[in-house]
């Protein structure tokens, strides 16, 4: 069985982005920050899109502009396996990409069951929370950034109810961001 691992980048007061879709403009991005990217992308089988993250990932990673950025972590994304539930979209471009239409849940629970390694999730904080709400989060990862943005896009929605979490370990990075690894305590 796999396990499936919600990542995300977090300001201190707990957003994803600002107001505005992919105002993502206060993440601190390094080489320390790259490092930890590659070797997380190594330890996964395949990455979790909704459908806005999936289109905005898309149109970024196999653009010159980010392999020139960033070679390594752009060859990782793009030639990574990719799952992008939808049930809009009738097709996709980026390279090694499935659409997985209907219930979401149900097809997160097909694709955890399969055998292979760590499925991620990045961003996609309205699938995510459906998938919070059916206990299908193995481990969550936020990447606390040592900012607060007073208002933007809340990674956890107040539907998602009471979710205890035990912290199972830290990391401290030279730019003030701190990644919190956390999984869910049984019920």
């Amino acid at each position: 069985m796999r396990k499936i691992i919600l990542f995300n980048l977090i300001t201190v007061d707990g957003y994803f982005e600002g107001n505005d879709k992919w105002d993502i403009a206060w993440h601190q991005v390094d080489d320390e920050f790259n490092e930890f990217s590659i070797n997380q992308l190594n330890q996964a089988d395949g990455l979790i899109f909704g459908r806005v993250t999936y289109q905005g990932m898309a149109s970024y990673w196999p653009t010159s502009a980010a392999i020139q950025d960033d070679l390594i972590v752009a060859e990782k994304m793009n030639s990574i396996q990719k799952y992008v539930f939808s049930n809009t979209l009738q097709t996709v471009e980026w390279n090694n990409t499935q659409i997985i239409k209907g219930d979401a849940v149900e097809g997160l629970r097909r694709l955890k069951q399969q055998s292979g390694n760590e499925l991620y999730i990045f961003g996609s904080a309205n699938l995510a929370s459906a998938f919070i709400s059916h206990s299908l989060i193995d481990e969550f990862r936020l990447m606390v950034n040592p900012i607060i943005l007073g208002r933007g896009n809340p990674l956890f929605m107040p539907d998602n109810g009471t979710l205890n979490l035990t912290l199972i370990n830290t990391r401290s990075f030279q730019n003030g961001n701190v990644l919190l690894y956390y999984a869910p305590v049984a019920k």
